[in-house]
């Protein structure tokens, strides 16, 4: 328009040479549907880090600047936003999360706080008998992983026995590789004395071989498939709730951290149906457990071109490589556990879910099929393996331009760290769960304090220009996906919630503004729509959220209580405090 303005004008003067006069007709530009003004704008953008103002027509930001350049975009149909000072960012991402999972629990199962003593777990399973009497099966949770270890429980499955009230009981640990059955659902599962141990995982047994309740890492396999199924109409439900409580959050973008067909299937409808107000990624979920034969890619493929839609991405897919670092022991570590009776004084978590030549091969047909992939790697040993596959796919492919991500990638060696930025290999943390907690106090006992306290690396990280992303992991470890908690622990590295006291490796405490780019434009390249969202710029979709208060302008511990004022997801609005 400037250029056409000067070209008119132009010619005007030669007009008014030879004719007279000449005036070029004015241009007025099209009225904004929204505007947003009078505070400060946080746009993540290098080229326009602040502003006054932001406008929008349809779905789309039109105008960042200041309120006095923005008066002419406000038209009688126009809706102007005072802001009144407050801040204002692009909307969040959660790049590893299980969001139907979450949502599940929260509408339809048996509940209770990581921080349960016996005596509340008891009672939370009596309640959720008494308001289901319907119901064969209760599930939920989720006992913290050192609960066995602090509590001196004789028989976890006769303790559910007592009051489950002839139903069959399955509940979820802090982590999700574990659970605890109770005896009627061990018998509708058909596991007994004579069940062996299902490979990379564990039956716990009384002293004369019955199973005692408890299930680690792959074992639990053998039971939730005998578990409650959920209609597709629940699924669908679950969908539309986990979409209400991001944007509530002030999230606009989610990765789903290994997500069966069910569930893509159920976020698929929703957006047909209009009822998702956030881009949702999908890391389709592959088998779980030990595995020595590749993947099925047209199955994988069949999903992905079946739930495809405008806000439903499907080219990711999540494989797991081992489990988790607590008294369970099934994250791959370098170096061997603490001795213990049961696992003596070499134990380094047990072989590989994938190993190293079925992994690669793995990689580098997903990688040429166009599929980002997300590796659970809780170990440094998996840590290690999962750059080696990267590695081996860079040099059969070339540069793809896909960065797969290492979820969980807490403990890394030293040595690996610079291999992230090499590799373009994405560093998938989880600040919501990197301070002082139970489940770190678990983690402590497993691997020892001097180990355990040296814990998610994220400056060294960034020092080193590894790609980072963020999640809660939630329903894993968290109570909720409250992302804010996860961005002041970025900065602080203690309890956001303070019921934790001390700090975890406050070295590697990173920036607010650092945390906020991880959360913002971090989380759009995980989604592969940086090009769309993740920051406030023109040509962008207009996914904004105001807050309550200017995160910058107040201290790091009072980050994690901040509230969302209002949240937009292109261009309408879809959630106001009230």
């Amino acid at each position: 328009m400037r250029i056409l303005t000067i070209t008119r004008t132009s010619l005007c003067l030669v007009l008014a040479i030879s004719a007279g006069a000449c005036q070029a007709p004015a241009e007025k530009p099209q009225p904004a549907d929204l505007i947003l003004r009078g505070g400060t704008i946080y746009t993540v953008s290098a080229s326009q880090p602040h502003a006054e103002s932001v406008a929008v027509i349809g779905d789309k930001i039109v105008f960042v600047g200041s309120n006095k350049d923005a008066e002419p975009l406000i038209g009688p149909e126009t809706s102007v936003v005072e802001l009144e000072g407050r801040l204002v960012l692009p909307g969040l991402f959660d790049a590893h999360l299980h969001p139907v999972r979450g949502a599940l629990k929260n509408l339809y199962q048996c509940n209770f706080p990581f921080t349960a003593t016996p005596a509340e777990v008891r009672e939370a399973v009596r309640l959720c008998v008494e308001d289901m009497p319907e119901s064969e099966w209760i599930t939920g949770g989720q006992w913290d992983s050192g609960f066995f270890e602090r509590f001196a429980i004789d028989s976890p499955r006769e303790f559910l026995d007592a009051v489950s009230g002839g139903k069959a009981v399955l509940l979820s640990d802090d982590s999700g590789h574990n659970a605890w059955a109770n005896s009627k659902a061990l018998q509708l599962a058909g596991v007994d004395r004579d069940t062996p141990d299902p490979t990379g995982g564990k039956i716990e047994r009384d002293d004369d071989g019955v199973p005692n309740g408890v299930l680690i890492e792959t074992a639990p396999k053998l039971v939730w498939p005998f578990a409650t199924k959920y209609t597709d109409e629940q699924y669908l439900a679950a969908a539309v709730e986990f979409s209400s409580i991001a944007n509530a959050y002030g999230i606009t973008g989610a990765k789903a951290a290994g997500i069966f067909e069910q569930e893509i299937a159920a976020f698929y409808e929703a957006d047909q149906q209009g009822k998702l107000n956030v881009h949702v990624a999908t890391s389709i979920r592959t088998p779980y457990g030990h595995r020595t034969e590749p993947l099925d890619y047209e199955l994988i493929e069949g999903i992905r071109d079946r739930y495809a839609s405008t806000h439903v991405h499907t080219n990711f897919v999540k494989i797991f490589l081992d489990g988790v670092p607590t008294p369970a022991r099934t994250a791959a570590m370098l170096e061997p556990y603490l001795p213990d009776d049961e696992h003596g004084a070499d134990f380094t978590g047990g072989d590989l879910h994938v190993g190293i030549d079925t992994l690669t091969h793995d990689l580098i047909e997903l990688d040429g099929r166009g599929f980002t992939v997300k590796l659970h790697t809780a170990g440094d040993r998996s840590v290690r393996v999962a750059l080696d596959a990267i590695a081996a796919t860079r040099q059969a492919n070339g540069a793809s331009g896909l960065r797969h991500e290492l979820a969980h990638a807490g403990y890394i060696d030293p040595a690996d760290i610079p291999r992230f930025a090499d590799l373009e290999a994405v560093a998938d943390l989880s600040p919501v769960i990197w301070h002082p907690s139970p489940i770190i106090n678990s983690v402590i006992s497993a691997l020892g304090e001097d180990r355990a306290l040296r814990y998610w690396p994220v400056r060294d990280l960034i020092d080193a220009d590894a790609p980072i992303l963020a999640g809660s992991d939630w329903p894993s470890a968290v109570p909720n996906a409250n992302p804010w908690v996860g961005i002041e622990a970025f900065v602080s590295r203690k309890d956001p919630r303070e019921q934790t006291p001390g700090a975890l490796w406050p070295e590697q405490a990173i920036t607010l503004a650092e945390a906020v780019e991880i959360y913002t434009i971090g989380g759009a390249r995980a989604l592969r729509i940086d090009d769309r969202t993740g920051s406030i710029e023109t040509g962008k979709l207009a996914d904004l959220i105001i807050l309550d208060r200017n995160i910058f302008e107040i201290p790091i511990e009072d980050v994690g209580s901040t509230q969302v004022y209002r949240t937009y997801f292109e261009g309408q609005l879809v959630y106001e405090q009230e």
